[in-house]
């Protein structure tokens, strides 16, 4: 949808804010951590242990040397754990068993100094788009700290520990939505003021941009996906085939059911069943606005169908990840698919597969102690939502063809193949160039790395079974044999570490900015919850004359279209399994 007053899109605009972060996650490589005071939060139950800026960098820390590498300090803190840190100084005036403290800045002015910076940067997007720099300077002030106050409650322990999490923070229970369990509280909140409070709503509407924030977020997400899939690039691979072929055969069975059943038994015009169809059957707002301009509907279609879509992702999200946890955790990625096929915003289908991927995964840990890797389901849901996205261009060309050859015929009217590059979503260009960028560096690191740490991997068991024995004799000659069988294992380790010595640091740089662009991303995810809920106001929508559209919706949305996409999610994802986290 285009921005008034003939500014940028806020699809050209989430491409270029995402690309903004991801360039500046990317200093790291060249030695400058440029977004590591950006503010992370863990799991808490003493509030001002609940932040921390996200790079060691920026953090505090105070321990016992028990290491020196070069300008790697290895440090053993109070309570017994270890970590190690880079410093700038020189460390040749220390020694192992020395005290160290670092100062530095804390998790508040972390929070701080990532509001200000995210609203410098949300104002400089909100002058491209011509907005109102004043109001929405206000809205977004507003929105940030309400959104953030939902993510940092999200943490608290009670409602985000995990069952082998009670012992550490010495509760009796939780409820185990883990941190994600913050976005549904956004959401929540959102409604509440979206259709409770509409002066509210009303006055934070300039900054209410859901569609903007979640595009952001999504493309700034390609570099955290493209890492992940370098780890397991057979499993990617496979991720990604299967997902294309559910989104088509998805694509064929939806879109023609819900314009039959919408002209057929709802006597719709095909200027209304054409978007609706569009809207429910594929991207939601994004496919009803393009195919209502395609087809040259009238302003009102596209809007009324895109309000539909809005309400119920987010019924959507309320229902289904819950749903997914309950019924289906022994299928993580059939989980991620089902999100990507049955939410039908950008934002729903995304966000519900990363409540999903947090719920499923803390359930197969309770279950049965297995512990998958993190960000499976996310990507699952989010490659099959992005193979969605890449199609819309080309319906809506395809559409606007039939429309001018068969249903609304006008001599010498033509429609031009630039049409799909007019209607093609910009911000799923983001997504990939982030992708391939992370894939490329991480792929030919990490298959460095895997082969030599197979070889080392022995070794290093066979030194903890020598140590083992060690301790257990006091004979002089078998400890004599033991020490000279440790020294030789290690003597094969140190050449073998050397080699991916390296790679391993590469691997750690783009750890390192993944993370702190997911800090950034998370920002933008809780964002979306919480302005979906804002500009979802039921009762208006339903003064309008929304209820025979509704109507059509739910009939094809929970007669249909879920249990559909859940049979195609399983038809292709069905045993396939994220890796296990040993």
């Amino acid at each position: 949808m285009e921005a008034k007053n003939s500014g940028l899109s806020e699809d050209w605009l989430a491409l270029v804010l995402g690309l903004f972060i991801f360039i500046l996650s990317l200093g790291v490589f060249g030695g400058m951590d440029i977004l590591g005071w950006g503010v992370g939060n863990k799991i808490w139950t003493d509030p001002s242990k609940g932040l921390f800026p996200i790079s060691k960098s920026y953090q505090s820390v105070k321990g016992d040397i028990s290491k020196i590498e070069g300008k790697k300090l290895t440090l053993k803190k109070a309570d017994g754990t270890e970590d190690t840190i880079t410093v700038q100084e020189e460390t040749s005036g220390l020694k192992v068993g020395d005290k160290y403290e670092k100062h530095g800045i804390s998790g508040f002015i972390s929070l701080v100094m990532t509001y200000l910076a995210m609203l410098l940067l949300m104002m400089a997007g909100a002058w491209l788009m011509k907005a109102n720099i004043g109001k929405f300077a206000i809205g977004f002030t507003v929105i940030f700290w309400l959104s953030y106050l939902c993510w940092f409650l999200g943490s608290f322990a009670y409602f985000a520990a995990t069952k082998n999490q009670l012992a550490t923070f010495k509760i009796p229970w939780a409820l185990s939505l883990t941190g994600e369990g913050g976005f549904v509280i956004a959401l929540i909140l959102g409604l509440i003021v979206g259709n409770f409070f509409p002066g509210l709503a009303t006055y934070l509407k300039e900054a209410a941009k859901p569609e903007l924030y979640i595009k952001t977020a999504i493309v700034i997400m390609g570099m955290g996906l493209g890492l992940t899939a370098a780890k397991s690039f057979t499993l990617a691979q496979a991720v990604l085939f299967r997902g294309l072929c559910a989104i088509v055969e998805a694509y064929l069975i939806y879109w023609a059911l819900v314009y039959y059943i919408a002209r057929k038994y709802f006597k719709f015009s095909s200027e209304w069943a054409a978007p609706l169809a569009s809207g429910i059957s594929i991207c939601g707002v994004s496919a009803a606005i393009a195919v209502g301009g395609a087809i040259r509907a009238r302003p009102v279609v596209p809007i009324m169908v895109s309000s539909l879509v809005v309400i119920f992702a987010v019924v959507e999200m309320l229902i289904l990840p819950f749903f997914a946890q309950t019924f289906l955790w022994r299928e993580p990625l059939v989980t991620g698919a089902w999100m990507g096929l049955a939410v039908k915003t950008d934002g729903g289908a995304v966000a519900s597969g990363a409540i999903t991927d947090a719920l499923v995964r803390a359930k197969a840990l309770d279950m049965t102690g297995v512990k998958y890797q993190e960000g499976w389901i996310t990507m699952t849901a989010t490659t099959v939502k992005m193979f969605i996205d890449l199609f819309i261009g080309i319906w809506a060309f395809i559409l606007a063809i039939v429309w001018c050859t068969k249903i609304e015929c006008k001599e010498g009217e033509k429609v031009r193949v630039i049409e799909i590059w007019h209607r093609f979503p910009k911000f799923v260009i983001g997504y990939v160039v982030t992708f391939l960028i992370f894939l490329a560096i991480c792929l030919p690191v990490n298959r460095a790395i895997v082969p030599v740490e197979k070889q080392i991997k022995p070794l290093k068991d066979e030194i903890a079974a020598t140590e083992k024995k060690l301790k257990a004799t006091t004979d002089p000659l078998v400890q004599a044999e033991l020490n000279t069988k440790i020294k030789a294992a290690k003597d094969k380790i140190a050449p073998l570490s050397d080699q991916i010595k390296q790679p391993k640091a590469m691997l750690s740089f783009a750890e390192l900015a993944s993370g702190e662009g997911n800090t950034f991303r998370v920002l933008f995810f809780v964002l979306t919850f919480f302005t979906i809920g804002l500009v979802s106001n039921f009762k208006k929508l339903w003064e309008e004359g929304i209820g025979k559209l509704a109507a059509v919706y739910v009939l094809s949305l929970f007669g249909f279209i879920i249990w559909i996409g859940l049979f195609i999610s399983w038809l292709f994802f069905h045993g396939v399994l994220p890796p296990v986290v040993s």
